[in-house]
């Protein structure tokens, strides 16, 4: 046996120790597998994926706008563009990124399980959301849809362009967020090793229990309404059209009681991988465990009386614009509680800067910066003048995107060594997260200063006068996609010829980490009984005791 510096104790290494990666070699192996972390392996490479062809899409857009007018191509082609670069971004990438990928992999790990509750379940979940994302790309291949990401009707229901087959395959994708959720509810109801209480899990695991409530509530409301489009654009019955008795409104009523929930399945697992880190970084114990347990609570739960926020131009009263300013205000209150402990967990601790943690001060920005706009979008007055303007594109771009990108490129570096049992290089991972940062804050800042100005978002064609700002986007957009380029190559180099990651690379006290890098194929010899709690960092450290 050998004993590492966070006084966890493993097997001796050997060349060819079994491990989940080296189990067994066939596609069939892979192919059939109810490896949870396997699968969690291939949602990272499919959601990977999805992220670079929602960026190849983001990047044509920028050139568009380059020029006023045309530049490479016609309006039609910019708003399937456009409404595939949102789909492909929000449905197929940054919805399951987090909880499918990461989630799947370290859960069970987390709790001391073998698996999920449901293995079986697990790989249809992700059998479902390859076809969901195939039924996007088939809509692709028919032309694509051009009415925007949110399929406002009535125009969604009229549209020439591939709505049922782009509204079919976010169907499917829901589906498999849906058995995901349930998934991990019963696994972290039923499945904790001894001495893992409701106190003593890990903050992601808290993170991925919110989600998953999140998830199984507020999809199905999604996958009613959209449903009710594809009905509709079928058998042009008008249930969404004024002209025949329709309500349009009804329909953004029941699309944001979905979709602002969503940003919180975006977020909500971004906040919880940044919940490990600054403690493993700072190494000391989060300022206060319970708050962000209940700030989390919170969210999930407050995030379900906020969605009319997204409707204060379209006629609701006076007394529900007020009360719904103040609910999303109330969620803000909860996130900044979260931002604080961190800050707090920081203070005199003994801080070592790696690569994870400098996505960490990118996302810390970003959040906060993007925040802060939240606040003052949720704010009628202010409101109603950047309604529908890029200020808003902005605005969500800083939240849901570069929150959920940094924390997922945190991740992704922080748990390389668990996954692979390679370590990278931290010189490239140091530039290519300052790249990432620069890029994005140069692509999206200027568009705050446009939206201001009055720049209507969605529009193909603007004002000569916004051209500077547009270059600077799209120059940052250059920027942005070259660091994600680079940080791509330089993992994948090191899967392959990376130096071996020790079990514990990070000295980090989170239970994942009591398992060797990669872990075996079936997590714990014996149900595990963990010596401490998952942030004991002022405890002199014991041994796992199975």
């Amino acid at each position: 046996m050998t004993t590492i510096d966070a006084g966890l104790v493993f097997p001796e290494r050997t060349e060819h120790r079994a491990t989940y990666l080296n189990a067994a070699h066939t596609v069939r192996s892979w192919a059939l597998t109810t490896d949870h972390k396997r699968i969690g392996v291939m949602y990272l490479v499919s959601t990977t994926l999805a992220l670079m062809l929602g960026g190849v899409f983001a990047l044509v857009l920028r050139i568009e706008h380059l020029t006023p007018g045309p530049t490479i191509m016609d309006s039609y082609t910019y708003a399937r563009m456009f409404t595939m670069h949102g789909v492909v971004m929000v449905w197929v990438f940054m919805i399951p990124s987090i909880p499918a990928a990461f989630g799947n992999f370290l859960l069970p790990i987390m709790l001391g399980a073998k698996d999920v509750a449901f293995p079986r379940l697990n790989l249809l979940s992700y059998y479902i959301y390859v076809v969901g994302a195939a039924w996007v790309l088939i809509a692709l291949w028919m032309g694509g849809c051009d009415t925007g990401w949110t399929f406002y009707a009535p125009y969604s229901t009229q549209s020439p362009s591939a709505v049922v087959p782009t509204v079919f395959g976010i169907f499917i994708l829901g589906w498999s967020t849906i058995l995901t959720g349930l998934n991990f509810i019963v696994t972290t109801h039923t499945m904790r090793a001894r001495g893992v209480t409701w106190m003593r899990m890990p903050l992601f695991v808290w993170a991925m229990y919110a989600t998953s409530i999140i998830q199984v509530l507020a999809t199905p409301v999604l996958a009613l309404s959209l449903c009710i489009v594809g009905i509709d654009h079928w058998f042009d019955w008008g249930l969404f059209d004024p002209v025949r008795g329709g309500d349009p409104v009804l329909y953004q009523h029941l699309f944001w009681f979905y979709s602002h929930p969503a940003v919180y399945i975006m977020i909500l697992p971004a906040m919880g991988v940044i919940s490990e880190i600054v403690p493993t970084f700072s190494h000391k114990n989060p300022a206060s465990y319970k708050a962000i347990v209940y700030s989390s609570i919170g969210i999930a739960f407050v995030g379900f009386g906020t969605w009319g926020h997204h409707m204060f131009v379209a006629g609701i009263s006076l007394f529900d614009a007020a009360a719904f300013g103040v609910l999303s205000m109330l969620v803000a209150i909860f996130s900044a509680i979260k931002v604080f402990t961190w800050v707090l967990t920081m203070k005199r601790g003994s801080i070592v800067l790696k690569t994870p943690l400098v996505y960490f001060f990118a996302f810390l920005f970003l959040f906060v910066f993007g925040g802060m706009t939240g606040v003052a979008v949720a704010t009628q007055s202010l409101d109603v003048h950047w309604h529908d303007t890029y200020f808003v594109v902005a605005h969500f771009h800083f939240v849901m995107v570069g929150g959920t990108l940094t924390a997922w490129l945190a991740a992704l570096h922080y748990w390389f060594p668990k996954i692979t049992g390679r370590m990278y290089s931290e010189r490239w991972g140091l530039l290519g997260a300052t790249i990432i940062f620069a890029g994005f804050f140069l692509t999206f800042f200027p568009q705050f200063l446009l939206g201001n100005a009055g720049m209507p978002r969605r529009y193909y064609d603007y004002d000569p006068r916004f051209q500077t700002l547009h270059v600077i986007s799209t120059v940052g957009s250059w920027a942005l996609g070259g660091g994600m380029a680079m940080t791509l190559t330089y993992l994948l180099v090191a899967v392959f010829a990376g130096e071996r990651a020790p079990a514990n690379p990070w000295g980090s006290r989170s239970y994942e980490w009591y398992v060797e890098s990669p872990p075996p194929k079936e997590n714990f010899a014996s149900e595990p009984n963990f010596p401490l709690g998952p942030y004991d960092y002022d405890v002199p450290p014991e041994p796992l005791r199975v």
